[in-house]
């Protein structure tokens, strides 16, 4: 309310002076339902004027004098003069108009608001705007008008998702003709009609046709990284062009191109399991940033290795060398008021397996007496049954070596591990060194345009890496990228069989597994292995939440969860590929289409409204 406090005192002053008669009445004798629906028809008509953006029928709902009284973000502007000037020069790419409520003030006077938001390039602005409208011998104009910007935190106006299927996340069954209420950014009612009944004087989006969901969650990425080699120099060196100091500062200093990109993606939250300990900051960066999805962050990795791939000044790896460095790097991750203690579970051939099985239980067992979840990094059967040993709430690797057997299947399901497979990530490796050696630009999949020019140009100067493969090397990383999907698919239909819950999780941000859009391949190979639709969709939605510790927020369509949802043009639980089809993301209740969360550029500052 704090945000719409200057409004309401100007508001009371506007009224006051109409009262003692400093504003006049240039028309009487109306009564008060004639005066509502006449000034009505005039603020539709207002509205419509900027969607279609019609500079004479925007002018032609104004007053004609020099009284005519104006505020925005530049002050007080009297006349008509003024408006005509900026009038045209520049109209919002999107305007919307909602919440319109009116109250009449005396006969021939009228008084409403209404909550806008509206989009200039890449910046998105969101406030109420006033009007008073006069009876004049000429009709019906505007005499006053405002807007002002809402403060973060000032949620959206109300709104109502009428006929669509919903498919909550919450069970496997399908509500069709259903509702869902939207307000102060949360679920306030899903279901039938009859449960949820359409609350008067709220805007009503008909999806009739439609599919609803939570939104997607993907819960393995790593903003650290690029998406493409610049990120992972380990794999293929890029410094020579692309120093590794610069490339990790870009990525610290605009995460908001890969924020925008999941949203595009229909992806509403992200569990950033491992980087530089400024991923930290991103969660309250992203909280900010209504064109975010929700941050959760495990800060630097724990590692059984002593990989050198750090910077001078900070580390995103922390070498487990011993007990008392794995319980320090521990209590220092919970310092930052962590997420979660991850540990890159790398079997160092230089090491005793069973010294770096020691080390990462000291880890669990710290992060268990300060209650943080541990992760592991886990790709190998051996090291995966010994993550489950140290308590591993969360392992974000399938097991590629070996089948699974029912001793870890039995450890799994017992102490509630949530199982992440990420059964594409390798692919990407595999892409990016094949465009090197073919010579040939690799293929984007990304069906919303959501990924960013950036990223987009560096994929297209794949094919002209140095990367020190060539046809022998292609061949048996191929072989091996690919047996380790066969005995990965194989493994995540016996975890899915063990009644061992699933999340889905890209790795996003290793070469070509880029931000966004690398959740639909995903998914879909989860399907191809052997999931049924709605099993991945519960992945993609709940247990992703469940991963991340926030199923209380967010993950499935329930009445006081955060609203974060999809509407798709086809049926997801029917097959996975439907979720490609976005017609709207709702993020913190607010409706967007995916046109308007494509990257765009930010113009110049509009003139005032």
């Amino acid at each position: 309310m704090r945000a719409f406090q200057p409004a309401v005192r100007r508001i009371a002053c506007l009224l006051f002076l109409i009262s003692i008669g400093v504003l006049p009445v240039l028309a009487r004798g109306s009564d008060s339902s004639r005066d509502l629906e006449q000034a009505k028809q005039l603020f539709q008509s207002n509205l419509d004027a900027i969607r279609k953006k019609d500079r004479d029928a925007y002018l032609a709902c104004y007053l004609d004098s020099d009284k005519l009284a104006r505020t925005g973000p530049t002050g007080f502007e009297l006349g008509i003069e003024g408006l005509r000037k900026s009038t045209g020069s520049a109209w919002p790419d999107l305007f919307e108009g909602l919440d319109l409520q009116l109250v009449p003030v005396k006969p021939g006077i009228v008084y409403g608001t209404y909550r806008y938001r509206v989009r200039y390039g890449a910046r998105e602005e969101s406030g109420i705007s006033e009007r008073f409208f006069l009876e004049t011998p000429k009709g019906w104009r505007i005499a006053v008008s405002t807007a002002f910007p809402a403060l973060p935190g000032v949620p959206p106006p109300p709104r109502a998702l009428v006929g669509g299927t919903l498919l909550d996340a919450v069970g496997g069954n399908a509500a069709p003709d259903s509702v869902v209420v939207l307000r102060a950014g949360k679920i306030e009612c899903a279901g039938s009609r009859t449960k949820c009944p359409v609350p008067s004087g709220v805007t009503v989006l008909d999806l009739k046709g439609a599919w609803i969901t939570p939104g997607l969650i993907d819960a393995h990425v790593h903003f650290s990284q690029t998406g493409w080699a610049d990120g992972r120099p380990d794999f293929i060196d890029v410094r020579s062009s692309l120093p590794y100091e610069g490339v990790i500062a870009g990525l610290k200093e605009h995460p908001e191109r890969f924020f925008r990109s999941y949203l595009c993606s229909g992806v509403t939250a992200v569990f950033d399991v491992g980087g530089y300990p400024w991923t930290w900051d991103l969660r309250g960066r992203a909280e900010a940033d209504p064109l975010a999805p929700h941050v959760a962050a495990a800060g630097p990795l724990l590692s059984t290795t002593d990989f050198w791939l750090n910077l001078p000044g900070e580390k995103q790896l922390v070498y487990l060398s011993d007990e008392a460095v794995a319980q320090s790097g521990v209590r220092f991750l919970a310092a930052r008021g962590t997420d979660a203690v991850k540990v890159w579970f790398i079997v160092d051939p230089k090491r005793d397996f069973d010294e770096m099985a020691r080390l990462v239980a000291a880890a669990g067992a710290e992060a268990k007496r300060l209650n943080i979840p541990l992760i592991v990094h886990a790709t190998g059967l051996k090291e995966a049954k010994a993550a489950l040993a140290a308590g591993a709430a969360l392992l974000v690797h399938s097991v590629g070596d070996l089948e699974v057997d029912d001793a870890f299947l039995q450890k799994a399901k017992a102490q509630g591990t949530i199982y992440c497979p990420t059964l594409t990530v390798f692919e990407g490796y595999r892409r990016l060194a094949a465009a090197s050696v073919e010579k040939k630009e690799p293929q984007v999949d990304d069906p919303g345009g959501c990924v960013d020019p950036e990223t987009l140009e560096k994929v297209r100067s794949s094919a002209s890496l140095d990367s020190g493969f060539d046809r022998a090397r292609m061949d048996s990383f191929t072989e091996r990228v690919r047996k380790e999907l066969t005995v990965g698919s194989a493994n995540l239909r016996k975890v899915r069989d063990a009644g061992i819950p699933i999340a889905m999780g890209t790795d996003a941000g290793n070469p070509l597994t880029l931000h966004g859009a690398s959740v639909f391949a995903e998914m879909e190979a989860m399907q191809a292995a052997g999931m049924t639709p709605m099993e991945v969709l519960i992945s993609s939605t709940r247990e992703g939440a469940r991963a991340m510790r926030k199923l209380d927020r967010w993950g499935t369509v329930e009445a006081g969860k955060e609203a974060d949802l999809l509407v798709l043009d086809a049926d997801p639980s029917q097959d996975i590929h439907n979720l490609r089809k976005i017609r709207y993301v709702v993020k913190g209740g607010v409706v967007r289409t995916r046109d308007e969360l494509r990257p765009v550029t930010t113009p110049p500052d509009p003139p005032n409204r």
